[in-house]
């Protein structure tokens, strides 16, 4: 009754009669690929959900090195719900890269990104990148061993670029080495740089998703269905997916809440057998397959370098693939992409498992 009122009072005011048949009159495209659909609604809400869990995190963290890991401690163990705030921030974080990666590879595989959505596909593809550093700078906060030995890992790897390598590496680390500085910079990256950039691409990206519609894939163009309503149908199923995401969250939170390692020693040596986050393995286990040295080089900033151009290859592969451009099969960059997706998830496992 009280929420028929305030439809009311708010309908007085406001004509949103507009917006109510631009919702009606959207249509979604059916074929055999329109779940993938569904996998940036996912992401969209695992996005949500971060902000909201990490500012209730924010009230009770104490972004300083004396100081960091107690407060961890503290609200797991002190604050009322506090271990479960946390552990769904985590757990959300995690699935949150996981979606982005598989929301975006479906992009690639079914060739969304064709004329004229390339931008759809820069914006998405620096969403990722956002995420990934969403998930290292949070990682940090911990100050535990494991993580303190993890990113000096991550961030000296990016000292190893050619030219830009050593300002990078500084930039990050606030410094020469991974200290308290470089926590006070990551805690101002986590709560305010990386969420003003996401909020401004993740506008930008459904915005430049409403203006182009949805892309059909090309072997599906002559296949589709009528579509289907945005409102009330997609709109609703996207509401009972976003439920099963919430509970499954709310599940791995409740019984696999994130272990707490030892407080970080910047004097202590790294533990043994440290790895980084799944999402950084591949990189981990790519640079274990080139030797010390290659003919005088160093084999290390080599693996960096080939990983760099991939990377750089994978973002431009619109602006390559002109024929899914201009509406025709590109064989060629499907195989392209199943070999990226391939690699990607045969050597996350290998570093997992080794």
């Amino acid at each position: 009754m009280i929420w028929l009122k305030f439809k009311d009072w708010f309908e007085e005011r406001y004509d949103i009669a507009e917006l109510k048949k631009l919702a009606k009159s959207k249509l979604v495209p059916q074929h055999r690929y329109d779940f993938l659909y569904y996998t940036g609604g996912i992401t969209l809400f695992l996005f949500i959900l971060q902000f909201i869990t990490g500012m209730v995190l924010a009230f009770y963290y104490i972004p300083h090195v004396d100081f960091a890991y107690e407060s961890i401690i503290d609200i797991v163990t002190k604050i009322n719900m506090g271990w479960f705030f946390r552990a769904l921030h985590h757990w959300g974080a995690q699935l949150c890269i996981v979606f982005v990666f598989i929301h975006l590879f479906g992009t690639l595989l079914v060739k969304s990104y064709r004329k004229p959505r390339e931008f759809i596909w820069v914006t998405g593809f620096i969403l990722l990148v956002i995420s990934i550093f969403f998930g290292l700078s949070g990682y940090l906060m911990l100050w535990d061993e494991r993580a303190f030995a993890a990113v000096r890992v991550a961030t000296g790897g990016a000292g190893n670029l050619p030219v830009i390598g050593s300002f990078i590496k500084i930039f990050l680390r606030g410094g020469t080495d991974v200290t308290g500085d470089t926590l006070t910079r990551f805690y101002a990256f986590h709560i305010a740089i990386l969420p003003i950039l996401s909020l401004a691409l993740i506008g930008l990206h459904v915005l430049l998703v409403q203006y182009h519609g949805m892309s059909v894939p090309v072997s599906q163009e002559n296949k589709q269905g009528k579509g289907e309503p945005f409102f009330p149908n997609v709109f609703y199923k996207d509401m009972m997916i976003w439920l099963v995401v919430l509970g499954i969250v709310a599940t791995l939170a409740i019984f696999l809440p994130p272990e707490i390692g030892l407080k970080a020693n910047p004097l202590a040596p790294a533990p043994e057998g440290i790895k980084p986050e799944w999402y950084f393995l591949f990189l981990m286990q790519t640079l274990e397959f080139f030797p010390g040295t290659i003919y005088g080089f160093n084999g290390e900033t080599i693996a960096i370098v080939c990983v760099t151009i991939g990377i750089l290859f994978f973002f431009l592969i619109p602006f390559v693939d002109r024929k899914s451009s201009k509406g025709k099969k590109s064989l060629i960059f499907t195989i392209i992409a199943v070999i990226y997706l391939i690699y990607f998830i045969t050597m996350t496992l290998v570093g997992f498992l080794s």
